[in-house]
Protein backbone atom coordinates (compact mmCIF):
# COMPACT_ATOMS: atom_id res chain seq x y z
CA UNK A 1 0.00 0.00 0.00
CA UNK A 2 1.13 3.58 -0.61
CA UNK A 3 1.04 5.54 2.64
CA UNK A 4 1.47 9.29 3.03
CA UNK A 5 2.62 10.49 6.42
CA UNK A 6 2.75 13.97 7.85
CA UNK A 7 3.22 15.77 11.13
CA UNK A 8 3.42 19.13 12.71
CA UNK A 9 6.39 20.11 14.89
CA UNK A 10 4.87 18.36 17.93
CA UNK A 11 4.52 15.10 16.02
CA UNK A 12 7.69 14.97 13.96
CA UNK A 13 9.81 12.90 16.41
CA UNK A 14 7.16 10.13 16.50
CA UNK A 15 6.58 10.43 12.75
CA UNK A 16 10.03 8.95 12.00
CA UNK A 17 9.31 5.92 14.19
CA UNK A 18 5.95 5.43 12.49
CA UNK A 19 7.40 5.88 8.98
CA UNK A 20 10.16 3.35 9.67
CA UNK A 21 7.59 0.88 10.99
CA UNK A 22 5.32 1.36 7.96
CA UNK A 23 8.30 0.67 5.67
CA UNK A 24 9.17 -2.45 7.69
CA UNK A 25 5.67 -3.76 6.93
CA UNK A 26 6.46 -3.48 3.21
CA UNK A 27 4.51 -0.34 2.41
CA UNK A 28 5.70 2.63 0.38
CA UNK A 29 5.98 5.85 2.41
CA UNK A 30 5.64 9.42 1.16
CA UNK A 31 6.64 12.02 3.79
CA UNK A 32 5.07 15.48 3.41
CA UNK A 33 6.73 17.05 6.47
CA UNK A 34 7.35 18.51 8.94
CA UNK A 35 11.02 17.68 9.02
CA UNK A 36 12.17 19.31 12.26
CA UNK A 37 10.88 20.95 15.42
CA UNK A 38 10.42 24.39 13.87
CA UNK A 39 6.81 25.52 14.33
CA UNK A 40 4.55 24.65 11.40
CA UNK A 41 0.79 24.93 10.95
CA UNK A 42 -0.86 21.50 11.00
CA UNK A 43 -3.55 22.54 8.47
CA UNK A 44 -0.80 23.11 5.88
CA UNK A 45 0.58 19.61 6.43
CA UNK A 46 -2.92 18.11 6.47
CA UNK A 47 -3.57 19.73 3.08
CA UNK A 48 -0.39 18.22 1.60
CA UNK A 49 -1.27 14.82 3.04
CA UNK A 50 -4.88 14.84 1.84
CA UNK A 51 -3.82 16.09 -1.61
CA UNK A 52 -1.75 12.91 -2.00
CA UNK A 53 -4.78 10.77 -1.21
CA UNK A 54 -7.20 12.75 -3.37
CA UNK A 55 -4.80 12.68 -6.34
CA UNK A 56 -4.27 8.92 -6.07
CA UNK A 57 -0.58 9.16 -5.18
CA UNK A 58 -1.31 7.51 -1.82
CA UNK A 59 -3.90 5.01 -0.64
CA UNK A 60 -4.09 6.05 3.02
CA UNK A 61 -2.56 8.62 5.31
CA UNK A 62 -1.21 8.88 8.82
CA UNK A 63 -1.02 12.27 10.49
CA UNK A 64 0.88 12.85 13.74
CA UNK A 65 0.39 16.01 15.78
CA UNK A 66 0.38 16.75 19.49
CA UNK A 67 -3.03 15.22 20.22
CA UNK A 68 -4.24 14.08 16.77
CA UNK A 69 -7.30 16.29 17.16
CA UNK A 70 -6.19 19.30 15.12
CA UNK A 71 -4.92 17.04 12.34
CA UNK A 72 -8.25 15.23 12.26
CA UNK A 73 -10.25 18.45 12.12
CA UNK A 74 -8.10 19.79 9.28
CA UNK A 75 -8.16 16.58 7.25
CA UNK A 76 -11.93 16.22 7.63
CA UNK A 77 -12.43 19.64 6.01
CA UNK A 78 -11.39 18.08 2.68
CA UNK A 79 -14.10 16.39 0.60
CA UNK A 80 -13.52 12.68 0.26
CA UNK A 81 -11.36 12.45 3.35
CA UNK A 82 -12.51 10.57 6.40
CA UNK A 83 -10.05 11.08 9.26
CA UNK A 84 -10.21 9.64 12.76
CA UNK A 85 -8.19 10.10 15.93
CA UNK A 86 -7.12 6.63 17.05
CA UNK A 87 -5.46 5.98 20.39
CA UNK A 88 -6.74 2.42 20.90
CA UNK A 89 -6.40 -0.72 18.77
CA UNK A 90 -10.13 -1.28 18.32
CA UNK A 91 -10.70 2.21 16.84
CA UNK A 92 -7.63 1.86 14.62
CA UNK A 93 -9.05 -1.11 12.74
CA UNK A 94 -12.78 -0.50 13.12
CA UNK A 95 -12.57 3.01 11.66
CA UNK A 96 -11.48 1.41 8.39
CA UNK A 97 -13.76 -1.62 8.62
CA UNK A 98 -16.96 0.35 9.34
CA UNK A 99 -16.26 3.90 8.15
CA UNK A 100 -13.68 3.47 5.37
CA UNK A 101 -11.37 5.96 7.10
CA UNK A 102 -8.45 6.97 4.90
CA UNK A 103 -6.48 9.12 7.38
CA UNK A 104 -5.55 7.97 10.86
CA UNK A 105 -4.49 10.73 13.25
CA UNK A 106 -2.43 10.07 16.36
CA UNK A 107 -1.15 12.27 19.13
CA UNK A 108 2.56 12.18 19.92
CA UNK A 109 1.88 13.73 23.32
CA UNK A 110 -0.72 11.05 24.09
CA UNK A 111 0.88 7.78 22.97
CA UNK A 112 4.39 6.39 22.70
CA UNK A 113 6.21 4.57 19.92
CA UNK A 114 5.13 1.04 20.84
CA UNK A 115 1.45 1.86 20.89
CA UNK A 116 1.83 3.96 17.74
CA UNK A 117 3.24 0.94 15.91
CA UNK A 118 0.42 -1.29 17.16
CA UNK A 119 -2.16 1.27 16.02
CA UNK A 120 -0.53 1.59 12.61
CA UNK A 121 -0.45 -2.19 12.17
CA UNK A 122 -4.16 -2.44 13.02
CA UNK A 123 -5.06 0.47 10.73
CA UNK A 124 -3.07 -0.74 7.74
CA UNK A 125 -4.22 -4.35 7.98
CA UNK A 126 -7.91 -3.42 8.17
CA UNK A 127 -10.19 -3.55 5.13
CA UNK A 128 -13.51 -1.84 4.52
CA UNK A 129 -16.39 -4.18 5.34
CA UNK A 130 -18.62 -5.62 2.65
CA UNK A 131 -21.54 -5.32 5.10
CA UNK A 132 -24.45 -3.54 3.44
CA UNK A 133 -25.06 -1.27 6.45
CA UNK A 134 -21.46 -0.02 6.49
CA UNK A 135 -21.46 0.54 2.73
CA UNK A 136 -24.77 2.43 2.88
CA UNK A 137 -23.54 4.70 5.67
CA UNK A 138 -20.29 5.54 3.93
CA UNK A 139 -22.26 6.31 0.76
CA UNK A 140 -24.29 8.74 2.88
CA UNK A 141 -21.00 10.39 3.88
CA UNK A 142 -20.12 10.70 0.19
CA UNK A 143 -23.51 12.34 -0.40
CA UNK A 144 -22.74 14.82 2.39
CA UNK A 145 -19.47 15.67 0.61
CA UNK A 146 -21.41 16.42 -2.56
CA UNK A 147 -23.93 18.69 -0.78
Amino acid sequence: MRIVIGSDHAGWPLKKTVADFVKSLGHEVRDVGSFDDAPVDFPDIARKLTDCIKSGLSDRGIMVCGTGVGASIAANKIKGIRAAVCHDIHSAHQCVEHDDVNVMCIGAMIIGPWLANDLVAAYLSAEFSTDEDCRRRVEQLHEMDRA
